[in-house]
């Protein structure tokens, strides 16, 4: 027979605390409120019943209007066995005035901060308090599920990692405290949710979203930038950062969304690729998706969609700021891990989000989630973002000579293996890097990783024949007449000057004449041109096939 309970006081709770944090892995939060995983029971105890009377009837709701249609109210008896498609109560045990229950939450439940009430009878329900419902990689059930131990320690539960910078010659790590569970970051990330433009603008609806790693994934890549909203991080790649900080000098999430917190919710200045990526990669795992950063070296910046990054020059040799292409040294954004339930299971696994404020996307700045599975396949047809990512680690890089009079271009060459190489994150455990490019895309230069390409191409409709701007085939496969390359003579120090030698190869079989024009720019690591420190031109006449020419600056 059901035990039955009626409510004599205002009930006072016992939350469990220690032991629900152990069970649910939330142990790190410094917090009084109870911090538990959906999809996992916790036991509550509270006092103030008496028997025999009426059953109890609990209350669990979230957002501003919570509802059953909405999925944000849920109301529960007392049952005899947890439900795995509802909200449950078991009873664990009873006492004069007291009763301990153990609560179980769907998988698929909306996470955030809910309030718990119970109700006997007729009675108005009492208040027992509140707590804060997370993802759970440890739950089979959950769309964030992570089947490996190990993986879950480091993609949630790690506070430290590493960060890889540099560029594809010459890679470098530093390490990044995320931070996840110092002080109130929780509270601060659930108030990013809540200054979002999708809040903002129906908050019934996004709330009852968030039960979904991929409409949070998204809301969040849009809300760590500050380019359309009450964002975290203000963008500057200016090298000027006079009322902030310079990029390069933050070590960890906590200040900035510390900043963030403390100024009233205006952006904190400044932030670059790294910083975005980091920030992202705190409020996610703080929220309970596993996630992790990815950095790409020799990333393209495809502005057009053309999966082609195009590069401009003037008869004389001197660059052009024609178009918004670009690559640059490396980038930095996230991997996220859930599935992909709209697109079904070959694409589900690591997701890529990018909080760096690039392309705008449904018109706003976010990127993804881009299913890395899509993007090695050339799927670039689905959502969300995968064209502009493939073209990230995939795209072709084409040189032109552009004639300002009459607008007509002529490819001086292309290249189809220089973007998107060691690609790499943080080893499990260790802070060594680990590249990871063949998840994003097969051998460079590789028949199946062309075929892949060009299958990207046809899906957007920019197949050569189709394209009035892409080169001729044997455009493309022609060799160049002569091949030259600059190599650092002597060692590179700080404060010294460069000494740079010139290579030239004849690979004709006639003799060559040619006019070498030379520039050197400081740029940023986006690659952008800053200052020209150094010009130069000469003509020089090459003997034929294995002539060869070296001079040194």
């Amino acid at each position: 027979c059901k035990k039955i309970f009626t409510l004599r006081n205002l009930p006072s709770t016992d939350w469990h605390l220690k032991e629900n944090a152990k069970e649910h892995h939330t142990s790190k939060f410094s917090s009084e409120e109870l911090i538990v995983r959906r999809g996992q029971a916790f036991t509550i105890t509270f006092n103030g019943t008496e028997r025999p009377e009426q059953n109890l009837i609990f209350i669990a709701e979230t957002g501003p209007k919570p509802s059953k249609t909405t999925k944000t109210l849920a109301t529960f008896d007392i049952s005899s066995t947890a439900s795995k498609e509802g909200w449950s109560a078991v009873l664990q045990s009873t006492s004069s005035n007291s009763v301990s229950i153990s609560i179980s939450s769907p998988h698929n439940a909306v996470i955030g901060r809910y309030r718990l009430s119970v109700q006997s009878g007729s009675s108005s329900p009492a208040v027992l308090g509140t707590f804060v419902l997370l993802f759970n990689p440890w739950s089979s059930g959950d769309d964030v599920f992570m089947p490996n131990k190990a993986e879950c320690e480091e993609y949630v539960l790690e506070e430290f990692g590493m960060i890889f910078a540099g560029n594809k010659n010459r890679i470098s790590g530093f390490g990044w405290n995320f931070g996840q569970f110092q002080g109130d970051t929780l509270n601060i990330c659930l108030s990013i949710l809540d200054r979002s433009l999708y809040y903002r603008q129906d908050p019934v609806t996004d709330v009852s979203h968030r039960h979904d790693p991929k409409y949070l994934g998204r809301v969040l890549s849009a809300m760590v930038n500050a380019n359309d909203d009450q964002g975290v991080v203000l963008g500057n790649w200016s090298g000027k950062y006079e009322g902030g900080k310079n990029p390069s000098s933050w070590t960890g999430s906590g200040e900035i969304l510390q900043s963030w917190k403390k100024s009233g919710f205006k952006p904190v200045k400044y932030g670059q690729c790294w910083v975005f990526a980091a920030v992202l990669t705190t409020v996610l795992r703080c929220l309970g998706i596993p996630t992790r950063t990815i950095t790409n070296f020799s990333s393209a910046h495809d502005a057009d969609g053309n999966l082609r990054v195009d590069e401009y020059y003037d008869a004389d040799g001197n660059h052009l700021e024609k178009g918004a292409d670009s690559v640059w040294n490396f980038h930095v954004w996230n991997e996220s891990w859930f599935t992909r339930n709209d697109l079904g299971p070959s694409y589900s696994g690591w997701q890529i989000l990018d909080a760096t404020p690039q392309e705008p996307s449904g018109g706003i700045y976010q990127c993804g989630p881009a299913s890395r599975y899509a993007i090695k396949e050339g799927e670039v047809d689905l959502d969300y973002d995968v064209t502009f990512v493939f073209a990230e680690v995939n795209a072709d890089s084409m040189y032109w000579n552009y004639d300002s009079a009459t607008g007509k271009k002529t490819l001086i060459f292309s290249k189809s293996t220089e973007i998107g190489t060691s690609i790499s994150t943080k080893a499990v455990g260790r802070d060594d890097r680990v590249d990871v490019t063949s998840d994003y895309k097969y051998e460079e230069g590789s028949a199946k990783e062309r075929d892949i390409f060009k299958k990207a191409r046809k899906k957007l409709g920019l197949e050569d024949k189709f394209d009035p701007t892409a080169p001729k085939l044997e455009e493309i496969e022609q060799k160049p007449d002569i091949s030259g390359k600059f190599k650092v003579a002597g060692s590179l120090e700080v404060g010294k000057d460069l000494n740079l030698l010139l290579v030239l190869e004849n690979l004709q079989s006639d003799a060559k004449t040619v006019n070498v024009n030379m520039t050197a720019w400081s740029t940023l690591y986006t690659r952008k041109r800053v200052n020209q420190i150094w010009k130069d031109s000469m003509s020089v006449t090459l003997a034929p096939k294995e002539g060869n020419f070296s001079n040194t600056f």
